[in-house]
């Protein structure tokens, strides 16, 4: 074999610069946590009890499956994140992961994510988290997000799955409780990434995604995030309203909800093409927190409430 066949074979076989953090990079590891933690609160608030052996397999499929859903969206969406300052420096964009290992190691997730589950827990549990990898990965990664300004509020339900997820691990059923939690993410999602979208709309208007600020405009999403507000407050409360929480978490959650109107309202008066965005960073920050809140409360309440049968739920 010449010399020229031998630099020509060297020059075809591309050895991958992929490093165990990039592949992890690729699960989107905060998304995960937030997934991971909505998730065991639907697992802990269900009725009945779950052995910690099939609490662990939840979780831990749940992740799985979270993490695959997010190495199937970069793999979609390399070529917008390449165009986006926040994003530029994830592992395919960057060139430390070729984008048919991350398509390779999303599926490969996906599908032991979702036949684990079925076999060792139960085959409801797991259809949920297939069809949630399917909708996040293909109907809202491929569709929704580069087509209509919509796309937060009807792709926001793959993220609104977890606690749903986490309560027919343990159940074997869905009820009304876990759509009750489904909701208060589904509500909570346009507010918090319409949020984002006002002050990073510069971004996604460069990378062709029809946010609502690019499309509608500041005036019209400040409004509409408002609205979901108005919505988001009450919701919150549902649980204690419904008797799956104690009167306790309700006024934590009344805070809560007030303390969110208060950031839509000042969003809400913001001027128009203001560059800091302050109120609407601020918004975000709190929409974060709020979530966190409502959902740590549920598990502290569930957890408290046996200890004080008058207080509880």
């Amino acid at each position: 074999m010449s010399i020229v066949q031998d630099q020509d074979i060297t020059e075809s076989v591309h050895l991958s610069e992929a490093t165990p953090g990039d592949f992890l990079a690729l699960l989107k590891p905060r998304v995960m946590s937030l997934v991971v933690f909505t998730a065991l609160v639907g697992l802990v608030v269900a009725p009945g009890t779950v052995d910690p052996f099939t609490g662990f397999i939840s979780i831990l499929c749940i992740a799985i499956g979270a993490g695959a859903s997010g190495a199937l969206n970069m793999w979609f969406d390399a070529d917008i994140d390449a165009i986006m300052r926040r994003t530029a420096k994830r592992p395919i964009p960057a060139g430390r992961i070729q984008p048919g290992e991350a398509l390779a190691f999303g599926l490969i997730l996906s599908g032991f994510s979702v036949a684990t589950l079925g076999i060792m827990v139960n085959w409801l549990s797991a259809g949920i988290l297939a069809f949630t990898i399917f909708f996040y990965a293909v109907i809202y990664s491929m569709y929704l997000k580069r087509t209509t300004p919509q796309n937060i509020v009807i792709g926001g339900a793959a993220g609104s799955f977890p606690p749903l997820l986490g309560w027919a691990c343990a159940t074997g059923a869905i009820s009304i409780e876990p759509i009750v939690l489904f909701l208060i993410i589904f509500i909570w999602t346009p507010p918090h990434f319409w949020a984002l979208a006002l002050f990073a709309c510069k971004d996604y208007g460069a990378a062709g995604i029809p946010m609502m600020p690019n499309v509608a405009g500041e005036a019209s999403t400040k409004r509409q995030i408002f609205g979901y507000s108005l919505l988001l407050a009450p919701l919150g409360v549902a649980p204690a309203l419904l008797g799956f929480a104690s009167p306790i978490f309700g006024i934590v959650a009344a805070l809560l909800g007030l303390n969110f109107l208060r950031h839509a309202w000042q969003t809400l008066r913001m001027a128009d093409g203001d560059e800091k965005m302050t109120p609407a960073k601020r918004l975000f920050g709190f929409s974060i927190l709020y979530l966190f809140a409502i959902f740590a409360g549920l598990l502290v309440d569930h957890i408290v409430s046996p200890f004080y049968p008058v207080i509880g739920g």
